[in-house]
């Protein structure tokens, strides 16, 4: 089924041809219909998805038919609340790719960041405003925002708001919107307190759920390194240093274990920045658009702050910790191999976190390949008998391209425990 088939107006049609947009995604196929039909929706979906989409379209297209000139001043009309000041901007973005031909106005505003600018872009009139928790509810006590013309409200990633502490904000800000409105409420997973606040917002909503996205495109290859935690700075800088890595992001749990990870490669002349929530969002937005334009090669990122980083020509993820949660593993490594693009995933595991990587390869159904490094990296015993600096490939796509360097089999393949490298 085509785009075209969903009831999209001619602007809404022309704009996502634009993108490169031809068939929806399973959550845009079951949510637009029911967004035009001007229903309240409850989204159970992941990051990567194309939820965005699945939420922007529609209400794009019936602010755009309703609309009655210009926008004006103090009048909001619609509003998207999401937890991150990254996902807020690639929102924005989207926004205004879907709705360049609609001459709808909109804004994000996130905190972290003068506040004028915003206020005069505001003052000129906005029809759909992006925003964040507390730069929003510090606009409304100041009695520069009211949300009492709000005919759309989008509360995205509704989990990520409870993990972050902004639920009570959220509450905050559901109290100063008109009862009459419509509802889209989007949430990775439904804890209680998540199902208790949808259930107080939505009237009679149609319910969505994609499931979490459990395999790996198959432009990604992947490839896996058994190291001791001291070692993994070692066997990053050499990664970097051995291969033709053009971009790399660099995944890491914490956002200390970030900052040491930079420093560790700033010594070793590679240009690095971080980009996480400790970080203020002027340093957040300069790393990014550095690392954007390739002036600095290596973006290392928690998961959170990387929400929204959104790169067509990214070459290279590296886990440099592994998440503990799998389908975490899935988004990390996809935002490599995009727009028909090949990429490549590594990732390091320790002793501590086989159990993390233990249901990785239960939701991906198939053992990550094991990379043979021969500085660092000693195989279990049963998984091959190259000499170092000779690995054997093992013919898959899933172990990426012959430029990566070789793939063995994996200790669950063959049989035995993983070795970890030592100096």
């Amino acid at each position: 089924m085509s785009f075209e088939s969903l009831n999209l107006t001619e602007p809404i049609i022309k704009a996502i041809r634009e993108k490169g947009y031809t068939t929806p995604t399973p959550i845009q196929l079951r949510a637009i219909p029911e967004i035009l039909q001007e229903r309240d929706l409850l989204g159970c979906a992941q990051t990567g998805t194309g939820k965005t989409a699945a939420f922007a379209i529609p209400m794009l297209q019936l602010l755009h038919a309703r609309a009655k000139g210009p926008a004006r001043a103090g009048h909001l009309r619609a509003l998207i609340l999401t937890p991150t000041r990254e996902l807020a901007i690639q929102i924005e973005e989207n926004i205004q790719a879907y709705g360049k031909y609609t001459g709808l106005r909109h804004l994000v505003i996130f905190g972290g960041v003068s506040q004028v600018p915003q206020v005069d872009s505001l003052r000129r009139g906005i029809d759909l405003l992006v925003a964040t928790p507390g730069r929003l509810l510090d606009l409304i006590s100041q009695r520069l925002i009211s949300l009492s013309d709000i005919e759309i409200f989008v509360l995205d990633e509704a989990d990520r708001m409870l993990d972050m502490g902004f639920v009570h904000d959220v509450k905050k800000i559901i109290t100063k919107l008109p009862h009459i409105r419509q509802t889209l409420f989007f949430s990775a997973t439904m804890p209680l307190e998540i199902q208790k606040l949808a259930d107080t917002i939505l009237r009679n909503p149609v319910q969505v759920e994609v499931t979490p996205v459990s395999s790996t495109a198959d432009t990604v290859g992947q490839s896996l390194y058994f190291v001791e935690k001291n070692n993994k700075r070692v066997l990053l800088t050499n990664l970097l240093k051995e291969h033709a890595i053009e971009t790399c992001l660099v995944f890491t749990r914490t956002k200390h274990g970030a900052d040491k990870v930079v420093k560790d490669l700033l010594r070793a002349g590679i240009t690095a920045e971080a980009i996480h929530g400790n970080k203020s969002q002027n340093a957040r937005q300069r790393a990014l658009s550095s690392f954007k334009a390739r002036t600095t090669r290596v973006l290392v990122a928690t998961d959170i702050a990387a929400r929204g980083i959104d790169i067509d020509e990214l070459t290279h993820v590296i886990n440099y910790d592994l998440p503990n949660i799998p389908e975490t593993y899935v988004h990390r490594i996809g935002r490599t191999g995009r727009a028909g693009n090949e990429g490549m995933a590594f990732s390091f595991c320790d002793a501590e976190e086989m159990p993390y990587l233990k249901d990785i390869h239960k939701l991906i159904g198939k053992p990550i390949p094991v990379a043979d490094h021969s500085l660092h990296v000693n195989h279990a015993p049963g998984s091959g008998n190259a000499a170092p600096g000779a690995p054997q490939r093992n013919g898959s796509r899933q172990g990426g391209t012959s430029s990566q360097g070789g793939f063995r089999r994996s200790p669950q393949q063959g049989g035995g425990r993983p070795q970890f490298s030592r100096h």
